[in-house]
């Protein structure tokens, strides 16, 4: 995701949206309200369910910090405790219709070692009206010696219990805190802003002004990563700090 061009987030046609917020927050109590999602975004924690209304997502998505239009093709090199990896990620020109029933943009990311998948994806996001990326899913499999040796991971919003997170709030502010993804012992990513004004330097070039988040899960209460993404391209750097060793930098990107 590199290639500094400017991308605008314009306001979705319709009027203002509604949702309706149910269940248990974070601190157990349990209730019903209303969100005016258009005028201030919505920041979904922990295990809250919201009854979201479809018609007011796109799959048509330029939030700045991770737009997104079909033949997008980023490039990656992944290194973790030692060994190298490749991830390619593409933006396809299929949707998909989650279990809560919104439409869904497909996009695909393979994780290759010396040419051979080790992982493949089909991750599902769309955007809402304020202009927040949302995060529904993903149908993944791990391979070993060429065979399907795990789907671990896989969910979907709507279906068994799943709840969709975000990915990019629409006006990213140090200290919010959101989830990524909600199935239970099998997705429960979580991050928060840390910043809006980092500087770094990647193979695919230099980035200032970047958002940066710490993303961390109950499920490795371990690991801690940090995640720099850059206006006009998305994620430019993902780094390991506790748990383990990595480090994910951009190669390329191109625009479809």
């Amino acid at each position: 995701m590199k290639t500094a061009y400017t991308i605008v987030a314009t306001a979705l046609a319709g009027g203002l949206m509604f949702l309706t917020a149910c269940g248990s927050s974070d601190d157990g109590s349990s209730g019903t309200t209303t969100t005016r999602a258009s005028s201030e975004q919505l920041i979904p924690k922990g295990t809250q369910h919201y009854d979201l209304n479809p018609a007011d997502f796109t799959t048509k998505i330029d939030n700045p910090y991770w737009p997104m239009s079909p033949g997008d093709h980023w490039v990656y090199r992944e290194v973790e405790n030692g060994e190298t990896q490749r991830v390619d990620v593409t933006v396809t020109n299929r949707t998909k219709t989650v279990g809560n029933g919104i439409e869904a943009r497909v996009v695909h990311d393979v994780v290759s070692q010396d040419g051979q998948p080790t992982e493949d994806t089909m991750d599902w996001y769309a955007q809402d009206s304020a202009g927040t990326l949302w995060y529904l899913g993903e149908d993944t499999a791990e391979y070993e010696n060429g065979k399907v040796s795990s789907r671990g991971g896989s969910w979907e919003s709507g279906v068994d219990g799943a709840e969709p997170g975000i990915i990019m709030p629409a006006q990213p502010k140090p200290g919010m805190a959101y989830r990524e993804e909600y199935y239970a012992g099998e997705a429960e990513d979580r991050a928060e802003i840390t910043g809006t004004d980092a500087r770094i330097k990647v193979p695919f070039g230099s980035y200032e002004h970047l958002v940066t988040t710490e993303n961390t899960s109950p499920l490795e209460p371990n690991v801690i990563e940090h995640k720099w993404y850059a206006e006009g391209v998305g994620p430019v750097r993902e780094a390991l700090l506790s748990g383990g060793h990595g480090d994910t930098v951009l190669l390329n990107y191109t625009q479809g």
